[in-house]
């Protein structure tokens, strides 16, 4: 990973071009790397078994999350680790963008169902940074950037699916300025949970008298709790069944007369959401890298310890066998996979580089270019390394055989 930032992409010296990285350093940067290293690999990988065996359960409206992950997640952002590139002001760390996206590529590989909690956090913090009024993000904005609080984002339900234009959700306003919302909504990850103390929920609705369709929809901030301690109207009904990934809960939420607040303007509530939507695609794409590399991983040290039959051009004498990984057809397998888990690294962190430019760059046509660039490449990204993590995954198991 450090290669492909530092020796392919030139990273420290393109950030250090920068004016927020003026004093940034390779060493700094392989640090950071290391110590994320060793969070991951001592903390969360650990819990990944268990976490599926076991998963989240639901008791009558509260979810709880497998054994040790509330533990793991309070260390997680005590420790600073979702704070990474949020801005200083806001309580961050203030460090480049691509550092927090090989951050999440580990944790992806290490444990996929407790990383989907932490996992829209830094949407969150920026839909809530661009779009929030003063009041909002006085009282969450620094919540969620540190990850004390964490967030969802509520937008299909059971009839829409895909098409946000049918949401029927409404969102009723009041005297007091806050918006009372009813409807349900599905596929909602983290909507209910023990790992924080709250949950912070954008929510897509309508107004009353709002057009239909896309057009029609605003979005909306409903905490789990509001400052005085009382809970808000949202209830989870039921968690869903997610094959490989039950230690995170996928909740249906029921929103009765919810109170919460607008996040931007009437009738913009996509256009909010897509701050939030896109800082997650590059994550997604993160997620099959980080799956393919954590399978890549796993078949390449069993096929240097299985033993079986001689390898062409092999020295050994009759009666022994080769390591599976010198035969030409497990070699093409695995080969396959690390070509495929180094060409989405440096597809990822080049995209992530470009998402600094676009914030920090003095040049306006610098960061247009920039912005080209993510625009065209995060959707591809997103769209074929998830689907190479599912080819390329089932490719591995090959190397088990029987086992598999």
């Amino acid at each position: 990973m450090f290669f492909i930032l530092q020796q392919v992409l030139q990273a420290p010296e393109q950030l250090r071009g920068l004016p927020a990285y003026g004093e940034f350093d390779a060493d700094l940067m392989q640090q950071v790397l290391e110590e994320a290293g060793k969070f991951v690999g001592e903390v969360i990988a650990p819990l990944n078994r268990e976490g599926d065996e076991i998963g989240a359960q639901f008791n009558n409206g509260t979810v709880t999350t497998p054994p040790g992950f509330r533990e793991a997640y309070q260390a997680f952002w005590q420790a600073g680790w979702p704070a990474l590139s949020a801005a200083g002001e806001d309580g961050g760390q203030g460090l480049p963008a691509v550092l927090e996206a090989m951050l999440y590529e580990n944790l992806s590989a290490a444990n996929h169902g407790w990383t989907m909690a932490p996992g829209l956090l830094h949407g969150a913090y920026e839909c809530i940074k661009h779009h929030g009024s003063d009041t909002l993000k006085a009282r969450y904005l620094e919540k969620v950037a540190t990850g004390e609080w964490l967030a969802t984002m509520c937008l299909t339900e059971p009839h829409a699916g895909s098409d946000l234009g049918l949401v029927r959700t409404k969102a009723v306003p009041q005297a007091d300025g806050r918006y009372l919302l009813s409807g349900t909504k599905i596929f909602i990850s983290g909507g209910e949970h023990d790992l924080t103390d709250n949950i912070v929920h954008l929510v897509l609705a309508r107004l009353p008298e709002a057009p239909p369709g896309p057009k029609g929809l605003s979005l909306f901030l409903v905490p789990k709790f509001y400052e005085d301690g009382t809970r808000s109207a949202v209830a989870c009904e039921r968690i869903e069944e997610k094959m490989g990934l039950h230690g995170s809960p996928t909740c249906v939420m029921r929103f009765d007369e919810a109170a919460g607040w607008m996040v931007g303007e009437p009738g913009k509530g996509l256009n909010a959401m897509f701050v939030m939507m896109n800082a997650a695609r590059l994550h997604v794409g993160l997620q099959g890298i980080g799956l393919l590399e954590a399978a890549w991983q796993k078949a390449d040290a069993y096929a240097q310890e299985r033993q079986q039959m001689r390898a062409p051009g092999s020295p050994s004498k009759a009666g022994q066998a080769d390591p599976i990984q010198k035969h030409p057809a497990m070699r093409r397998i695995l080969d396959a996979q690390r070509a495929w888990i180094d060409a989405g690294r440096v597809l990822a962190y080049r995209t992530a580089l470009e998402l600094d430019v676009i914030k920090h760059h003095p040049d306006p046509a610098k960061r247009e270019t920039a912005n080209r660039w993510c625009t065209l490449v995060t959707p591809v990204l997103k769209a074929a390394w998830t689907d190479q993590a599912f080819t390329g995954a089932s490719a591995c198991l090959q190397a088990f055989g029987g086992h598999g």
